[in-house]
């Protein structure tokens, strides 16, 4: 459903005298669509307020467009009545500070195979290797969608059957190798606690809860191991399209704190301002392409499939690693 942005103020002195009735039946279809409830009166202004903000900033982003000045469309969803520090602060949640200052020595580093020609456009959902769209709920789990993304697919690759992996169980019971629930973690990390564990839960057996629990992994359930990871060079998107057309789907850390992020609809998303090493956000690569003349890397996300394309975002490829895609990917040995 597309909403349409209008000015909503009418303003006599220096108070607002009342919002228009279209822009009221906006906010009650927006309310419908994603199920919006809140506390009280008070709380639906504010969020009503955000949301007319939120909305104005798209308009004005959408206006450039359609005239071609930007290669992305951005759009209206379940996100939009919430502040854009709020936003970051609940969903983004790659712990990359725990790295610095101490690389991972027992990672392996990949080396690109020789003497192959990579293919122009690769997608592994066509080959089967890419579960359905997840959604993260209000819990920095981010990490665990990824660390599970690429596992699915490798396990897929190794025995052929695509089976949904348990990113609740790590959320549960990966502390100890450094992560920290819906208060953030790495990929790496989870790679780590699944190989010394022997084992992760699949989703069926231990389903997604979006908060912190007490460890409940049953080996009688196991979906997949690992025997280790393996960590590309730092910064490289030569090496990513490699690993992403030869391997499979690999982990990635973005930086996503950019409000174009939250509100990303569709086409190859650029944002100049974004950080190639302040990353926040943990995510899926599964394959890459070219739209309209502009390279991509096709990104799974964690947010459902009422977020961005369908749950999928293509991000700008070979653009100086924007947004720090390829500065930290890993994928686990099986």
């Amino acid at each position: 459903m597309k909403f349409q942005i209008l000015l909503a103020i009418c303003v006599v002195g220096s108070q607002a005298v009342s919002f228009s009735k279209l822009v009221k039946e906006q906010w009650a279809t927006y309310k419908v669509t994603y199920n919006k409830q809140y506390q009280s009166e008070i709380e639906e202004r504010f969020r009503m307020k955000i949301f007319m903000e939120n909305s104005h900033q798209i308009a004005q982003h959408n206006k450039l467009y359609a005239q071609g000045l930007v290669t992305y469309e951005m759009g209206i969803n379940k996100y939009s009545d919430m502040l854009h520090q709020e936003f970051i602060q609940i969903m983004n949640s790659f712990n990359v500070t725990a790295m610095r200052g101490s690389e991972m020595k027992d990672s392996v580093t990949f080396i690109p195979p020789a003497n192959v020609e990579v293919p122009t456009d690769v997608d592994w959902r066509t080959k089967g290797a890419v579960t359905g769209v997840k959604d993260q709920g209000q819990c920095g789990s981010c990490w665990a969608f990824s660390a599970t993304g690429s596992l699915e697919g490798q396990t897929f690759r190794k025995t052929g059957k695509l089976v949904s992996l348990s990113e609740q169980n790590l959320v549960d019971c990966s502390q100890k190798y450094g992560n920290m629930g819906c208060q953030g973690g790495l990929m790496d990390y989870a790679f780590r606690y699944i190989q010394a564990n022997g084992g992760i839960d699949t989703e069926a057996s231990y389903p997604y809860k979006a908060k912190n629990g007490k460890c409940q992994y049953n080996p009688k359930n196991r979906g997949a191991t690992d025997r280790g990871f393996v960590d590309l060079p730092h910064g490289n998107e030569q090496y990513l399209q490699s690993a992403a057309a030869t391997v499979g789907p690999i982990s990635v850390a973005i930086d996503a704190s950019k409000p174009s992020f939250m509100h990303y609809k569709s086409g190859v998303y650029y944002e100049p301002t974004c950080s190639s090493s302040r990353l926040d956000h943990g995510v899926l690569v599964v394959g890459y392409g070219t739209e309209n003349g502009n390279n991509y890397w096709l990104v799974k996300n964690s947010w459902g499939k009422t977020w961005g394309a369908q749950g999928y975002i293509k991000m700008a490829r070979n653009r100086n690693n924007n947004c720090g895609i390829a500065t930290m990917a890993s994928y686990p040995l099986v």
